[in-house]
């Protein structure tokens, strides 16, 4: 159902547009005419019906009111639209407005079309709200790196069960294949076998040496793609090895910690050609799962869900009833006992009603 807000300024005209950017605070709107403006929502806007941080996502179709109309000076224009290649850029060396594209000024957000679809996690900081990660999108890369950082496998396991609950198509993306040292291999041969045989599509790629890059850029034609993970697992790499125009900023690993530093600061989308566009969000170090009911968890682990229609009881938790034909697969490896922890480990989230963090 679309969200509404009554203005006083009804006198405006309304625009629609699509949200290319999200600071926390402000929204990038560009219209469908191709115009770029600077958008807010009003207070009680934010709390409506909405248990979210960010009642508006980047990715989202919006209707908004402008206030004022000024023309950014360029002497030409190259480049697509959104967020594209030619840009000045902020002091953070991202690019807040294409060069020469008419800039619309300021606007505030009245409405939200539907959705499709949407990637959602509880906020780490207000336990009874969640956090949208981008909205109807086509499909997502989920960045995973085996070493340097190491991708826990219970975060894997808890946005492949997000995803599937708001049907966001996942292809796992294993990066930086070529630092995995030989005792690693056997690992990583063993988790991508996991992965495929329940049915995600794996890819192995090192967005430094460029190896396995160019069959991605062929899946992001056309598409609306999300590009998410772990801090430190090399998507601003990856997205300037697709697209060096871009220039993302980037950064080592913690050398005390083994793991990411946050580069991006918050979501962006960018034009990437043939219509289509990649989501850059900052990176995620723990990943909550929302407002799952106890009983449909096990419906968005494929496997589980799979097995579970030879269980004795319909209503079985796959904990301790007896009969229980999920614990008997765990028992013959027909299931992965590291997805049956990541699966006891969200019922305890619902249980507990807390974030719980990817370990």
């Amino acid at each position: 159902m679309s969200i509404n807000y009554q203005l006083t300024t009804a006198n405006y005209q309304k625009v629609h547009g699509l949200v290319v950017r999200n600071t926390g605070y402000s929204y990038t709107v560009k219209s469908d005419a191709g115009e770029v403006f600077d958008c807010k929502v009003k207070g009680n806007f934010r709390i409506r019906g909405i248990r979210t941080t960010n009642p508006v996502a980047i990715g989202d179709r919006v209707t908004f009111t402008p206030y004022e109309q000024q023309t950014l000076p360029s002497p030409s224009l190259q480049g697509g639209s959104g967020i594209s290649a030619n840009e000045e850029t902020n002091e953070q060396g991202n690019h807040p407005l294409p060069v020469g594209r008419v800039r619309g000024g300021s606007g505030l957000i009245t409405a939200i079309d539907d959705r499709k679809n949407y990637i959602i996690r509880k906020s780490t900081n207000l336990s009874k709200q969640s956090h949208i990660i981008a909205a109807n999108v086509d499909m997502c890369f989920l960045i995973i790196t085996i070493q340097q950082p190491e991708t826990p496998l219970q975060f894997i396991d808890r946005f492949l069960a997000s995803a599937e609950a708001y049907s966001v198509p996942v292809t796992l993306v294993f990066n930086k294949i070529d630092l995995i040292d030989d005792e690693w291999k056997d690992y990583l041969d063993g988790v991508i076998n996991l992965y495929e045989t329940i049915g995600y599509p794996c890819r192995r790629i090192s967005a430094l040496t460029g190896e396995g890059v160019e069959e991605l850029r062929a899946e992001l034609q056309g598409r609306i793609t999300l590009l998410s993970g772990n801090s430190g697992v090399g998507k601003s790499t990856l997205i300037n090895t697709l697209f060096p125009h871009l220039h993302l900023r980037t950064s080592d690993i913690s050398d005390a910690y083994n793991t990411g530093k946050h580069t991006t600061t918050f979501s962006e989308m960018y034009e990437v050609g043939n219509g289509g566009y990649i989501i850059d969000t900052p990176g995620i170090k723990g990943f909550g799962t929302f407002n799952m009911k106890k009983e449909e968890v096990s419906h968005y682990f494929k496997e589980i869900f799979h097995f579970s229609a030879d269980c004795r009881f319909n209503n079985c938790t796959h904990t301790h009833e007896p009969h229980c034909a999920v614990r008997e697969a765990v028992e013959r490896h027909d299931i992965a006992e590291s997805r049956y922890n990541s699966y006891l480990s969200m019922l305890e989230d619902e249980n507990e009603d807390k974030y719980r963090p990817a370990y």
